[in-house]
């Protein structure tokens, strides 16, 4: 699948979710399953291929810097959480994913990071990105382990970092965030 397909797909599903697209907190957050139905009309091989694009487009932003301002925004971020914020930072679409992953500052203009840094709710992750996409698999062939297996045997093929890249510092110097993120700096720690 091409790239600027598979962000058409997602784009489809924002633009069925309306107004409420970004923000996963949400107790009926309508995007994961707007996603589901905008997949499950592809064929089975389409939908493993959107898989395995949505494997290579969140590890573009396996990144530190990346992963710095999640800590920031989230008040900590593991490895788990940093998979979840990066698959939910997809479901905000590419202009917002590609500004982030060149400039992780660049979410502070975002409303719902204003909003969390306020204290009010709002989350930018998302479990999990597999989820709707399995769903759509499911509906379309009734089982999930074709897929499974296929994208496991792919993902085997595919070369992956075995660390973030890019620029990594201390979380825990505030000066250091200001100096790396000093939007966002502005917004947590001002």
């Amino acid at each position: 699948m091409r790239t600027d397909e598979w962000w058409d797909l997602i784009e489809q599903a924002r633009a069925a979710a309306g107004d409420r697209a970004d923000d996963r907190n949400l107790p009926d957050d309508p995007l994961p399953g707007a996603l589901t139905e905008v997949l499950a009309a592809l064929g089975p091989a389409e939908i493993a291929a959107f898989r395995l694009k949505a494997i290579e487009v969140t590890g573009t932003a396996y990144r530190y810097p990346l992963w710095n301002a999640a800590y920031l925004i989230e008040g900590g971020c593991g490895d788990d959480g940093f998979m979840d914020f990066r698959d939910g930072l997809v479901l905000l679409g590419r202009d917002v994913f590609e500004r982030a992953v060149a400039d992780p500052d660049s979410l502070a203009t975002l409303p719902v990071v204003v909003r969390m840094s306020r204290g009010e709710s709002g989350w930018i992750g998302f479990q999990s990105l597999g989820c709707p996409i399995k769903d759509a698999y499911r509906r379309v062939q009734g089982e999930t382990g074709t897929l499974d297996a296929a994208v496991e045997a792919a993902v085997r093929g595919m070369a992956r970092p075995a660390k973030p890249a890019g620029d990594d510092w201390d979380v825990e110097d505030d000066d250091e965030m200001r100096r790396r993120l000093p939007r966002l700096a502005a917004l947590f720690l001002d």
